[in-house]
């Protein structure tokens, strides 16, 4: 996850503190050495909508095996016995769970920042305030465009009306929320519209999500953008959040997913601002890239540890057998280890990257999605080889 605004303009939010401490880069099993990594939790796989790039291929009917109430409130004393900064709910659709109000509410109780990742559609006023009354942290809608281009990703006609009343309800009881929109081929020609909308929705904050090739979001990889069009897309990111700052507008502008987002925004400024773009690398740094595995972590319904929710294929073990703790520090298993040390194991363009340092290799999924091995190139990097210094 890459903060524009954090690295343009030094703004802190809530995530910086994890991403962006000094402490974060040497770090081989969390955030920081003193706290373990942000967990997703897809604490239910049912979802009232069909989304086309859902990489949990998810749909409207119960499945077998999730969790228990019982065995979700051990596996957050474990989670907080780990010292987990942050827990998302996540799906499915995590508001489909009977007891997510009560599980959320005892994440906070254990200390630890419950947030939700959510299509929007049932957050009803009295939901939002609920949401708000038990400490979630922050709300993330997501949204793939507007109106018929969001219905159409989203496999449901009414789908954006519904997420908006969502929002709606959300900033009405003061309750943070932003949108996660995923980039593709359809709708990244709206990026400008999205930044409008945001403005006059009166939302805190956006991300902005590249395309993973993850479950059904494998059916759609040729819908992906190209690296020009990728350019593109960066390049309005980086002035429409510029024109926030330039009004005092104080929103959260956020990349997700593709690490390379970092250096073309260092090598942007560049051109013009050397000393922003040494602050920029010097925070990149820091953050360590892509960390999954190491400060990111994912559990999925029923109780299995992997090492982001977009590469369920890989599987460390199971809640239900050890403690998520010492399945996540268990470096006899061979993948894992090669998580928290990738960068000998990589080939292809990211094993000569200059700024390997910088992006650690990029999304390993896309890698083996594309090439059948976790450790190849990141297909979605959409620097060139001149810019990495492979023609050096």
């Amino acid at each position: 996850m890459i903060s524009i605004t954090k690295l343009l303009f030094d703004r802190q939010y809530f995530g910086d503190t994890l991403r962006y401490s000094h402490g974060s880069h040497a770090a081989l099993h969390g955030t920081t050495g003193s706290a373990g990594p942000v967990i997703v939790w897809n604490c239910t796989r049912t979802c009232n909508l069909h989304c086309l790039h859902c990489y949990m291929d998810s749909d409207a009917k119960d499945y077998e095996g999730e969790l228990s109430t019982a065995e979700a409130k051990k596996l957050i004393d474990d989670l907080g016995e780990f010292r987990v900064p942050v827990l998302l709910f996540s799906g499915g659709e995590p508001l489909l769970r009977p007891d997510f109000f009560e599980l959320a509410e005892y994440t906070a109780a254990k200390g630890i920042r419950p947030t939700l990742s959510t299509n929007g559609t049932l957050i009803t006023r009295e939901a939002a305030q609920n949401i708000k009354k038990i400490g979630v942290g922050y709300v993330g809608i997501s949204l793939d465009g507007l109106r018929e281009v969001n219905d159409r990703f989203r496999g449901k006609r009414g789908a954006f009306q519904a997420a908006m009343e969502g929002i709606q309800n959300c900033v009405a009881v003061g309750q943070r929320v932003g949108l996660r929109f995923t980039i593709n081929r359809h709708n990244y020609l709206e990026l400008d519209r999205i930044f409008d909308f945001i403005e006059e929705e009166k939302i805190d904050r956006v991300c902005f999500y590249h395309l993973v090739y993850s479950g059904r979001g494998y059916q759609i990889k040729n819908e992906d953008i190209t690296p020009e069009e990728s350019r593109k897309a960066m390049d309005t990111i980086i002035k429409r959040t510029m024109d926030f700052e330039n009004r005092g507008l104080h929103k959260e502008i956020l990349t997700v997913d593709n690490h390379c987002d970092g250096v073309y925004l260092y090598l942007q400024a560049l051109k013009n601002n050397t000393e922003m773009a040494e602050r920029i690398k010097e925070l990149i740094l820091r953050n360590g890239g892509n960390r999954s595995g190491i400060a990111f972590g994912n559990i999925d319904p029923e109780g299995n540890v992997h090492p982001d929710q977009f590469t369920q294929n890989i599987t460390f073990g199971n809640i239900r057998e050890r403690k998520f703790g010492d399945i996540w520090t268990d470096m006899t298993y061979p993948v894992l280890a090669g998580f928290k040390n990738r960068k000998p194991l990589l080939k292809g363009r990211c094993s000569k990257c200059r700024y390997l340092n910088l992006c650690n290799g990029n999304f390993r999924t896309r890698a083996h999605a594309v090439s059948g091995d976790i450790w190849g190139s990141d297909p979605a990097c959409y620097l060139t080889d001149e810019e990495i210094g492979i023609n050096d």
